[in-house]
């Protein structure tokens, strides 16, 4: 049998083996006026009710031990970690598996493209006005393809001016 440690491990209860004398006591500690308490022997074979140990069943037991972990879902296996296939290590690949690792990357690069989010909104503008190859005319108000969500309703004979506008504005009433 070995000797206890010079600090010793104290219970829940406070109860601690002296280690010149190997009894279990309840160490002397000094109160909040500054007196000092006196050192408790304890009884042998006398256990206090905070170190009582809530009682489990050998089943209990044995179910703990073969818990599964918290989150885990049953069935459920990690990937290998072999199972990404590096592009250095293309040696051991077969003809179509080098060609469709090709496809794979090109696919992944275009998509990266056309993912780029610009910094400024202005530039698209820009680039549509320098000559840019947009055929996309949805938008776009034209004597010839007129847009009438953007602009006004001229077939009418309404004035399209500022001035039209604000009397527009003028005959309108906020309730």
């Amino acid at each position: 049998m070995s000797k206890p440690a010079i600090v010793p491990e104290t219970t829940a209860s406070g109860i601690a083996v002296d280690p010149r004398t190997l009894e279990r006591i309840i160490p002397e500690s000094r109160r909040p006026d500054g007196s000092v308490r006196k050192q408790i022997k304890i009884r042998p074979g006398y256990t206090p009710q905070e170190d009582v140990r809530r009682f489990r069943g050998t089943r209990q037991t044995q179910a703990d031990a073969t818990a599964l972990p918290k989150g885990h879902i049953i069935g459920w296996t990690p990937p290998p970690q072999a199972a990404a296939v590096a592009p250095a290590s293309k040696a051991g690949m077969s003809k179509a598996q080098k060609k469709n690792e090709k496809r794979k990357e090109k696919r992944k690069e275009k998509r990266d493209e056309g993912e780029k989010v610009k910094d400024n909104w202005d530039d698209e503008d820009e680039g549509e006005a320098a000559g840019g190859t947009t055929t996309k005319t949805e938008g776009v108000h034209t004597e010839e393809q007129p847009n009438w969500a953007a602009a006004p309703d001229t077939k009418k004979g309404e004035a399209a001016s500022a001035d039209g506008l604000a009397d527009k504005l003028d005959k309108l009433e906020v309730r």
